[in-house]
């Protein structure tokens, strides 16, 4: 029984990824030592966030970094920085940034919501989002021609939640932001690639640390050290609602010290996920195939197709059975209503895969004795 169990909350098996509905990630017991000792002394916060932010680049090959509570917060102290470029009258005035440069360009197919929308977060920071092309096309001239003289940044949003096919390609938006002299700000929340953004150009990177990382609620900004100084101002500011503990910035610092050794391999799940998937395909009604991560990442899923003519259920009921029951078998349902879901195997434990397995073959058998 974990500890959620003994306040009276049901058991969760996450199927799902490193999510926030489900917590994102289980910290290993040694990074959470770390915070524990953090917070249980004292420390001047600025150097610490300094200090912290030497440490980050270190991992990630930028100038500098500045340590967030989240990913979401990262867009919103970016958009902020590059509005205010950390001028302390500014600082204090924003999220109001009337009369100056706060455009803020990105692709339609990224303005997607990934628990909350993209756009509100740059609002947050005092940005007024622009939406470039369209949901699934989208040109070099349609992001140059959405430019003007208000525009603060671009902004490039990497994530399975985007529309993949159809969009300009990050080295075409760096030319672009380059040619009009505007920073690049790239949304890379749940990348596991450090150092691939920055190298390419970026002027401001934003990771989370809860996610590849499995570090503690924490996210950063990594990039040049002139917009990183503006994005630290912001804790003067809009940042103030959004600091980060000192205990949380150790644990991010020792998750990234334990991802730099002991970084997950997505293909060393395939033997187990190719075993459930063979054991999935002899079940009345369901299929499964293995899958590669739609945003191109190292990571491999099984895919279940529902045959409702056959189970007498359709995915959107397979799947409310699953989350519906004890344990709560939470999985990807992007595509649902394609009649699929995908079991993502990072942050599965034990025998997690053992038991979505058996949960079908009951769901199945039950299906096949109500249909008789």
């Amino acid at each position: 029984m974990n500890i959620y169990q003994r306040i009276g909350l049901k058991r969760v098996i996450n199927a799902c990824g490193k999510m926030t509905i489900l917590g994102v990630s289980a910290v290993d017991r040694a990074v959470m030592e770390q915070a524990a000792e953090a917070a249980a002394n004292y420390v001047e916060i600025d150097a610490l966030i300094d200090r912290v932010g030497v440490l980050v680049s270190a991992h990630t090959g930028a100038e500098d970094s500045c340590v967030t509570s989240s990913a979401s917060a990262g867009i919103a102290i970016s958009v902020a920085a590059v509005i205010s470029r950390g001028a302390p009258g500014l600082v204090e005035r924003l999220p109001d940034s009337s009369g100056l440069a706060n455009e803020v360009v990105l692709l339609k197919g990224h303005s997607v919501n990934y628990g909350a929308p993209v756009t509100t977060m740059i609002r947050l920071g005092g940005g007024v989002p622009v939406e470039a092309g369209q949901a699934n096309e989208a040109e070099p001239f349609q992001v140059e021609a959405a430019i003007g003289e208000r525009t603060a940044a671009l902004l490039y949003v990497k994530s399975h939640h985007a529309v993949q096919k159809g969009m300009v390609p990050l080295a075409e938006m760096i030319r672009i932001a380059r040619e009009h002299q505007l920073p690049l700000i790239v949304d890379a929340a749940a990348e596991e690639d450090l150092r691939k953004y920055v190298a390419a150009g970026a002027d401001l990177v934003i990771y989370s640390g809860a996610k590849a990382i499995d570090a503690p609620t924490s996210g950063f900004i990594t990039g040049r050290a002139p917009l990183i100084a503006a994005c630290k101002a912001q804790y003067h500011g809009i940042g103030r609602a959004m600091k980060i503990g000192k205990e949380n910035m150790l644990g991010l610092l020792a998750a990234l010290d334990r991802y730099a050794v002991q970084r997950h391999d997505g293909r060393a799940d395939i033997p187990r996920l190719q075993a459930a998937i063979d054991r999935i395909n002899t079940l009345r009604g369901l299929s499964a195939e293995l899958e590669h991560d739609e945003a191109g990442r190292e990571i491999y899923r099984a895919r279940v197709r529902v045959h409702p003519e056959v189970l007498g259920l359709d995915a959107v009921a397979v799947e409310a059975q699953l989350r519906g029951g004890s344990p709560a078998i939470y999985t990807r349902k992007y595509y649902l209503n394609a009649g699929v879901f995908s079991i993502d195997p990072r942050a599965l434990q034990g025998d997690d895969l053992d038991l979505i397995v058996e949960r079908l073959r009951q769901l199945a058998e039950q299906s096949a004795r109500e249909g008789e």
